[in-house]
């Protein structure tokens, strides 16, 4: 039986586009990176087409590495922070979601929630952040840290760190303003709370000074596939920023995370699973497949073994391309994307040489991978969500504005055609469009279940 909802878009905004060589096609602005009009138009472009948010990633730190290779990749090197990339494209835009990324391990809580609440503000409540807890060393030695901290340190800090936040959030309840002139009562004390929060890593008081947005507080991202990254998805997170590489896999992900939602009282339609996906399209897939080809041509060797490296945690530099991958080069475990990793372990496995899993890592370096026609590509996304494999999914454009402006040429009309996306946003908010309810502040719930308490 069909989905009676429809699939959700947003679009992946590197500078550029995905590919790591996209700001080498004759067809982009190589002054991009620094200039907000090119991102006020893939936002413009994005709205237009009624997609549901931009999506913008993020690393505090501009690579490690062969200088060579970082000299020929404009990637991480030069890039707006986010925060106030969205805060600008807030008054650019009327109805598309904005979502930013912002590390737990490098921030403070208190900072991170006046922030995104004042953007909610701004932008009429439709701020999203997107959680990471960071995964290279890189990033630690910008802030007074020796790397990384260990996988379980950084997601207890980050379950707490959200949880402060959601706190801070709750200070003011939904109709704590009074505004009456007559009486001089601005606010009503008894609905506006402290925190006075204390855990391991945190001790904070609050309240916070800004009042909630339309959508009462910013929609939460986030992507992890390891145990702690599922369960603090399934207990936080509103959309899933998934990385499964096959259909199978992301179902499986689907059941898992979503099936421990009511565990902790939530409904699992308030959690829009959106796989990552690269989207390379044609008229014809040889169309499709030669645009592929050629910003494969224009990556560097160095720059393909650069990334894998630094994803791999492992030196490339030197090695042979056409040499089957060295196994002994492969970590125990990954910092990164555990999907990404078990499917380059797969790769491997199967013999491949490094060149074939440099060029495979290039076009899907976070996430899975379709190239064809107009007319495949919707069958591929209607199969997914159909199959409850996805919700939606987070276009990864390869080049920008180029690759967003052919799917929106040729893919859009026949995902309509076929009833599977929407012709005009349902309301003003993020949450009205993504479908998802507002949670309750947690003072007026307990004031309801308990009218003697406040």
């Amino acid at each position: 039986m069909a989905r009676a909802d429809k699939i959700k878009l947003g679009t992946f905004c590197y500078t550029y586009g995905f590919h790591p060589a996209a700001w080498r096609h004759p067809a982009s602005d190589v002054h991009a990176a620094n200039e907000f009009e090119h991102f006020r138009d893939i936002a413009k472009k994005s709205e237009a087409a009624k997609f549901d948010f931009m999506f913008l990633a993020d690393s505090p730190a501009a690579g490690v590495g062969d200088p060579d290779a970082l000299a020929r990749s404009p990637t991480k090197a030069n890039r707006f922070e986010p925060l106030s990339l969205i805060s600008a494209l807030a008054v650019a835009t009327e109805r598309l979601g904005l979502v930013a990324t912002v590390s737990t391990s490098y921030y403070e809580p208190f900072n991170v929630a006046r922030i995104f609440a004042s953007i909610d503000q701004l932008s009429k409540g439709r701020a999203c952040w997107n959680v990471v807890t960071s995964d290279h060393d890189e990033t630690g030695y910008n802030f007074n840290r020796e790397g990384l901290d260990p996988h379980a340190i950084r997601y207890a800090r980050g379950a707490e760190f959200v949880d402060v936040v959601f706190g801070l959030w709750d200070s003011f309840e939904r109709d704590a303003l009074v505004l009456d002139r007559a009486s001089g009562v601005y606010y009503d004390k008894d609905k506006v709370h402290t925190l006075n929060h204390k855990g391991s890593h945190f001790q904070v008081r609050g309240p916070l000074n800004i009042a909630p947005s339309a959508q009462g507080r910013p929609v939460i991202a986030q992507a992890g596939a390891s145990e702690a990254g599922m369960q603090l998805a399934a207990r936080t997170a509103e959309i899933v920023f998934s990385l499964a590489s096959n259909i199978d896999r992301n179902r499986a992900f689907y059941q898992n995370v979503k099936g421990r939602m009511p565990a902790f009282g939530r409904n699992p339609d308030d959690l829009k699973i959106m796989p990552g996906v690269v989207i390379n399209v044609g008229e014809t897939r040889a169309e499709a497949q030669a645009k592929v080809d050629f910003l494969i041509d224009q990556l560097h060797p160095d720059v393909g073994l650069l990334m894998l490296g630094e994803f791999l945690e492992a030196d490339l530099s030197g090695v042979p391309l056409d040499k089957p991958f060295p196994m002994e080069r492969l970590p125990e475990s990954p910092k990164g994307s555990k999907a990404m990793f078990e499917e380059l372990v797969d790769f491997v496995k199967q013999g491949r040489t490094v060149g074939e899993l440099v060029r495979h890592y290039a076009e899907k370096h976070t996430g899975n991978g379709i190239t064809g026609t107009p007319t495949e590509i919707a069958d591929f996304m209607e199969e997914w969500f159909e199959t409850r494999a996805a919700d939606g999914f987070i276009l990864m454009f390869p080049t920008l504005p180029a690759s967003l402006d052919d799917f929106v040429k040729l893919v859009l009309p026949e995902l309509r055609r076929r009833g599977l996306f929407r012709e005009d946003y349902e309301g003003a908010t993020l949450r009205e469009n993504l479908g998802i309810s507002m949670p309750e502040n947690r003072y007026t719930a307990r004031r309801r279940l308990n009218p003697h308490s406040a």
